[in-house]
């Protein structure tokens, strides 16, 4: 089944579906806060003989950590920063996504050499192709979606559908619930729900603070990065990395 809808769509369904659960069952979840444990194979990511003299099999495993705030309207999926990384912190990218499902809107914060790079955009619009495969995490019963982002690159996903707000890691979206599962093809980067708690995020939480900063759309930083740093040997790598899951 391939399931191509818009968020106002999946808005109606999600709403049925927590009015039904709610009456009946009390088993659905419109608000809360997720922990996600991110484990990211440098060996796969980094590939060439330089890295290699600082990756190993010892190290290739790197952890990261991050939390999903939400709510029926809005979400934010930002990292959980370590006081003090070392060496291995830059080796993988830690981004913001905030998300308004009924604005159809999406504010991200990019690190781009250890400076911030500031974009909204409409909420992205994927094909899904929902399968009957389906695993614990968490405690729930998960469903397997797949994403065919091109010829090359596939995306799994994994959603809840008693967590009834139409979101995910890394601004992943578009599903009849919450995404505890997330992970490239080859494995090389996996995310998976650790802890979930059912809270009320803050009004201040769920929005973000661009300052006085330049706010580009997704189009125009892809154009911008690609003018910039497209001729250089690390450009199409540096490229790829970025928008890996935008």
């Amino acid at each position: 089944m391939t399931l191509k809808v818009g968020i106002k769509s999946i808005g109606t369904i999600v709403f049925f579906v927590t009015f039904c659960g709610s009456s009946l069952f009390g088993q659905y979840h419109s608000s809360g806060k997720i922990t996600f444990e991110r484990k990211t194979n440098l060996l796969k990511r980094y590939n060439d003989a330089r890295m290699k003299r600082f990756v190993t099999e010892e190290n290739k495993i790197k952890i990261d950590k991050f939390e999903l705030l939400f709510n029926d309207t809005s979400s934010v999926f930002r990292p959980i920063l370590e006081v003090e990384e070392g060496r291995m912190g830059w080796m993988t990218t830690k981004n913001y996504y905030y998300q308004y499902l009924q604005e159809n809107t999406q504010f991200t914060i990019l690190g781009l050499f250890g400076q911030n790079v500031y974009v909204k955009d409409s909420l992205p619009t994927r094909s899904w192709k929902i399968t009957n495969s389906k695993r614990n995490i968490g405690g729930y019963e998960c469903r397997k979606a797949i994403y065919e982002k091109n010829d090359s690159t596939r995306i799994y996903a994994w959603y809840a559908s008693e967590l009834t707000t139409s979101i995910g890691p890394e601004g992943y979206c578009g599903l009849p619930g919450v995404i505890l599962g997330l992970a490239t093809e080859d494995g090389g980067i996996v995310y998976f729900a650790k802890k979930i708690e059912f809270v009320n995020p803050t009004e201040e939480e769920l929005r973000p603070d661009f300052g006085k900063n330049d706010v580009f759309t997704l189009e125009q930083l892809k154009v911008k990065i690609e003018k910039d740093y497209g001729n250089t040997p690390w450009g199409k790598k540096m490229f790829d990395d970025l928008f890996r899951w935008l």
